[in-house]
């Protein structure tokens, strides 16, 4: 079975960082733009930045300069560095690529 597996959230004051992780083991990883989203509470979940398969680079203007997304081709696996984290980060984080959603990771920010 194909999946992608987030992991790395958790409970940060603002100001804080997290890195989030996002493992497909059984998936041509390589191969396809990769994708991290934010699901805020009560609110659709939002596009937030994206890596080419070249390892090029799109964010949201609410988390530019604060946020970096990278891949390992080799470990198949995508991150997104988190810095600077307010409030308003919280929520749960997808990753999505090749047309599959991982089952999110929980990030709380709060003091």
């Amino acid at each position: 079975q194909v999946e992608l597996v987030e992991s790395g959230g958790g409970l940060v004051q603002p100001g804080g960082s997290l890195r989030l992780s996002c493992a497909a083991p059984r998936f041509t990883f390589s191969t396809y733009t990769m994708n991290w989203y934010h699901e805020a509470p009560g609110k659709r979940r939002e596009w937030v930045a994206d890596i080419g398969v070249m390892g090029s680079t799109n964010y949201a203007d609410s988390v530019k300069g604060r946020f970096t997304i990278s891949r390992d081709n080799l470990e198949n696996t995508v991150y997104l560095q988190m810095t600077s984290l307010k409030p308003a980060d919280t929520g749960v984080y997808y990753c999505f690529g090749g047309g599959l959603w991982g089952q999110g990771t929980q990030v709380t920010v709060s003091s």
